[in-house]
């Protein structure tokens, strides 16, 4: 009786080890599919900023070409204004100064333009953190399947491990001085 007993407590503590290994296994497992998460979250992050910016220099350049036209147009009735005064109309002349004038204060696009402005600068700072971000998990999830035992582990389960690689990035600083005068 007392062989059964100690066989029991022995075929016990077997599956208990087995069942402890096995549930360590999935653990790491689940660690590894989780950093990978969070290195596509950070990946979509970076696409979604590197959309935005794309979008906003659209913008940039529609409010440019919006004041340049705007200011083209100005130009042009001022000058019809002046070839109005030198005709001696100089009341219809001034009519269409004091039109000009009014308008001018109220420009939009330079208002777009400096709001565009400040988002680009705003999205280019989050692309730096994403990117910051993005080469973080990379480097966690290179540090941790590179460990002992979970390299062994995740072998041993077979889990398929993805390739990852930093991002490099680096500013142009005659471009940045260029764009923002800096």
């Amino acid at each position: 009786m007392k062989n059964h007993k100690l066989i029991l407590i022995i075929a016990g503590t077997i599956c208990a080890v087995f069942f402890a290994t096995f549930l360590y296994c999935k653990s790491v497992e689940n660690k590894a599919i989780v950093l990978e998460e969070s290195i596509s979250e950070s990946k979509s992050a970076i696409s979604k900023e590197e959309q935005r910016r794309v979008d906003l220099f659209s913008i940039l350049v529609d409010a440019i070409q919006n004041y340049n036209s705007y200011e083209s147009n100005t130009l042009e009735k001022i000058v019809d204004a002046r070839k109005t005064a030198e005709s001696g109309d100089v009341e219809k002349a001034s009519e269409k100064l004091s039109v000009v004038v009014e308008k001018y204060p109220d420009l939009k696009s330079q208002k777009n333009y400096q709001t565009t402005m400040k988002e680009f600068s705003i999205t280019e700072n989050r692309l730096a953190d994403y990117r910051d971000n993005y080469n973080d998990f990379v480097k966690q999830y290179k540090r941790y399947i590179r460990k002992f035992p979970v390299k062994q582990f995740l072998s041993i389960s077979g889990y398929d491990i993805q390739s990852y690689n930093y991002l490099e990035f680096t500013v142009d600083n005659k471009v940045a001085t260029n764009l923002f005068g800096k």
